[in-house]
């Protein structure tokens, strides 16, 4: 089987790793998570990731609601930074050779972002989890996988999420909702369709990077979408 993607970068969000428990890390679901980007390494794919915090921050958010919005920010940004060491340490328990890159400096625990040094790695075959968002407040994780994507150089933004695609409506609130196979970029920013945010989709656009939304909690779905099967949704210029 020839991948039809060489280099990708997975955003992960991180209510993904939350599995059926209210917040913070299920096990069984990282565990699950970390086989799905083993099948692909296997491919000989370059994969670097980018992690949400929301599975952490979750459990604070109620006492963040007062707070400045740049504080409240670099909270989740550490919360991101905790969820990449626990990816790193499941592909560890499984063999996998991986880095975490901060895009804060927290140099005990992680390296910090070096966009020649995070390349390096990927050359190397090292998968690289980058934590931390863009590093400022105010950006999403999803600004952050647009920007790494394109500073990696990767064919594809491949978004494992919680749902198997992008639909018309909420699929949870209205069960008639259909999935898009496949969306333009301005048809998704137009109809403000739950894709990623506005900056992201519009990096994406003006730089030609595609992207699929995906379930990751799909068993054998990010092997499809790096194959090109029918999964998820493509959103394409």
């Amino acid at each position: 089987m020839m991948p039809m993607y060489k280099k990708i970068l997975l955003k992960l969000s991180g209510e993904a790793l939350m599995g059926s428990d209210a917040f913070g890390i299920n096990q069984e679901t990282i565990s699950n998570v970390v086989t799905e980007i083993q099948e692909v390494i296997d491919l000989e794919v370059k994969v670097a990731i980018v992690i949400g915090g929301g599975n952490l921050f979750r459990g604070v958010a109620p006492a963040a609601s007062g707070m400045d919005r740049a504080t409240a920010d670099y909270m989740g940004m550490l919360a991101t930074v905790m969820n990449a060491l626990a990816l790193q340490d499941e592909m560890r328990r499984k063999g996998m050779n991986s880095r975490v890159q901060s895009a804060i400096n927290i140099a005990q625990v992680a390296e910090p972002y070096i966009r020649g040094k995070a390349m390096r790695h990927l050359e190397l075959n090292r998968i690289v989890i980058f934590a931390a968002g863009t590093g400022n407040p105010f950006f999403t994780t999803d600004t952050a996988a647009a920007l790494r994507g394109r500073e990696m150089n990767v064919d594809i933004v491949v978004k494992g999420t919680k749902v198997d695609g992008v639909y018309s409506e909420d699929p949870e609130k209205n069960p008639k909702a259909t999935r898009y196979p496949k969306i333009s970029f301005d048809e998704a920013i137009v109809q403000k369709l739950a894709v990623m945010d506005a900056t992201a989709l519009t990096l994406c656009r003006d730089q030609r990077l595609p992207i699929c939304v995906f379930s990751i909690l799909k068993k054998g779905a990010l092997k499809r979408v790096v194959l090109g099967d029918d999964e998820g949704t493509f959103v394409h210029n």
